[in-house]
């Protein structure tokens, strides 16, 4: 499965993973064909260990301050370091 900044998105949409937000809710946030999951769905992934947690933050921001284990991978850097994600786990991803 892969996924997507700002949340969770599946490319396989039977997988019952992420879900919608009312429209007025989506105006607001970018890129609202992402689908998202609740705080209790990544908490629960983060508990079990089942999702890989990505920073997208640059290293600076990421050193003072990240879920531990998260990975890192600046935004910026992603396209050249994509293939350092497996694509069989799921990815959280997350910039604040």
């Amino acid at each position: 499965m892969a996924y997507g900044a700002w949340g969770f998105w599946t490319q396989n949409q039977s997988s019952g993973v992420g879900g919608t937000l009312p429209a007025t809710q989506v105006a607001n946030i970018p890129y609202p064909e992402v689908k998202r999951i609740p705080l209790e769905e990544a908490k629960r992934a983060y508990d079990e260990g089942s999702a890989v947690f990505l920073d997208v933050r640059p290293a600076s921001a990421y050193s003072a301050a990240h879920i531990p284990g998260a990975l890192n991978i600046p935004l910026n850097e992603l396209p050249q370091r994509i293939r350092e994600l497996d694509p069989q786990r799921p990815i959280i991803t997350y910039c604040t």
